[in-house]
């Protein structure tokens, strides 16, 4: 039976891994909504927008599972560190990109160091219980929801200073990137003991770590799924500022209030609810109802009425795109809507389309995870979590690709419109595969007792 203690989170423990987290992923909230239309000040397409945000879940599926297997070797500390020197020194050549090779670049040697979250749920995982992992997991999801409150309204704001200067936001996640360095070298305790370490067997083949974890008995279904989700959202967040540029006419200033209001949501849900709802409900369940609510959210998505906002004007927007480095010959490869229909509707619509797309988003992958943590032997769960993330990077590096493609040639709608049709199909396979586990008779157990 589980004392009080167990039931619940250890704040004491988790509170250096939530701020590293933060402020590492200020620096890459910075970046997310802006990058799309940083690439277009190059003059890209959405097909070429879509290979760049390839380029960093493609890198970080390479290196996530081999990283996530040394952070069970040699602990979580220097992974995180290591990682996150990858990180800074990719931003600051974001900072200094003049051409789309240096953006593709950029994003390589961040994608090669991108173990940050995979070391850092392997962190949470060593500093909880079974009964209070999902809520841990949440924190990371807190982490990113307080990111996508701070880091879009951190580079309105860089921009606004700086006359629309699209490198200063840049150097600006550099910054923040340098001090989660800083916090890790100093303040975050190691969590994996050292006679912990060195326990999982299995080779260091990212391929063959991959197969083990999908031949896995208790978590091959929720890799599977952890996939088949990924490979719908990704190309939503991938593409949601080329969408709302070409169906609104936001700018980055304008795709930064989207990004606050998802992360205001984001952060309830991760932050306050979903431990209680995890408790409750159990992650299960939880799994079903974020599928169900991200179809919603992506079909409501899909259907914004294209309605430029009431401040607008194409004229603006476009001498705002127009970077001075760019060759004059480029042209801007977004179609901007015009002047002659302009008001309220489409943005109302599209924060509506946000709520459900939120929590969804919000309560399904910490879900899984946890219950990845949960049906995994102790000494294998950092391997697990990597495979996870290598999983998701495999979607990540699909999925811009493909949304691109259909962004280009079928039109703004169809990737949001395919992508929700597709979440409910997930869901009803989920229902099908995804049955009770070892956990839940832990917990029935516990109840009774």
């Amino acid at each position: 039976m589980e004392t009080p203690a167990q039931e619940k989170l250890d704040f004491k423990k988790v509170l250096p891994i939530f701020v590293i987290v933060l402020v590492d992923l200020l620096g890459l909230t910075i970046i997310i909504p802006l990058l799309p239309l940083y690439a277009v000040t190059f003059g890209a397409d959405a097909l070429t927008i879509g290979a760049l945000g390839t380029t960093y879940p493609l890198m970080q599926m390479l290196a996530a599972p081999l990283l996530g297997g040394l952070s069970d070797r040699y602990g979580r500390k220097p992974v995180l560190v290591i990682s996150q020197i990858g990180t800074f020194i990719g931003f600051l050549v974001l900072g200094f990109a003049n051409a789309i090779p240096l953006l593709f670049l950029s994003r390589l040697i961040d994608g090669l160091s991108g173990a940050n979250i995979v070391a850092a749920q392997a962190a949470i995982t060593d500093s909880t219980t079974d009964r209070t992992r999902a809520q841990g997991l949440g924190l990371i999801g807190a982490a990113f929801g307080l990111g996508f409150t701070l880091g879009p309204a951190i580079a309105g704001i860089a921009l606004a200073l700086s006359g629309n200067d699209y490198h200063v936001p840049a150097f600006v996640a550099a910054a923040f990137s340098l001090v989660a360095i800083l916090l890790t070298t100093f303040w975050f305790t190691e969590t994996l003991p050292a006679e912990k370490r060195g326990q999982q067997q299995s080779g260091s083949n990212i391929v063959g770590r991959v197969i083990d974890g999908v031949r896995h008995p208790l978590v091959g279904m929720l890799l599977i799924l952890m996939f088949l989700q990924q490979l719908v959202f990704g190309g939503f967040e991938q593409l949601l500022s080329l969408f709302t540029l070409n169906r609104l006419g936001l700018n980055a200033a304008g795709n930064a209030v989207v990004f606050v209001f998802v992360g205001v949501i984001l952060v309830f849900v991760q932050g306050k609810y979903i431990g209680p709802w995890s408790r409750r409900f159990g992650e299960r369940k939880l799994v079903y109802s974020g599928l169900a609510l991200l179809a919603v959210g992506l079909i409501l998505t899909a259907i914004t009425p294209g309605q430029a906002v009431p401040w607008y004007t194409r004229a603006e927007l476009q001498a705002e795109l127009d970077d001075p480095q760019r060759n004059p010959t480029e042209q801007i490869q977004v179609e901007l809507p015009d002047d002659s229909n302009r008001g309220w509707l489409g943005l109302v619509w599209l924060l509506v389309a946000m709520v459900p797309a939120s929590i969804g988003g919000g309560i399904l992958s910490p879900s899984i995870n946890s219950l990845i943590t949960q049906r995994a032997r102790p000494q294998e769960v950092g391997s697990m979590l990597g495979v996870s993330s290598a999983l998701v990077s495999t979607a990540n590096a699909i999925t811009p690709l493909i949304g691109g493609a259909l962004f280009k040639f079928l039109g703004s709608t169809a990737p949001f419109l395919i992508g929700g049709a597709l979440m409910g199909v997930f869901m009803l396979i989920a229902m099908q595969t995804v049955r009770s586990g070892p956990e839940e008779e832990k917990r029935a157990a516990a109840s009774a007792a």
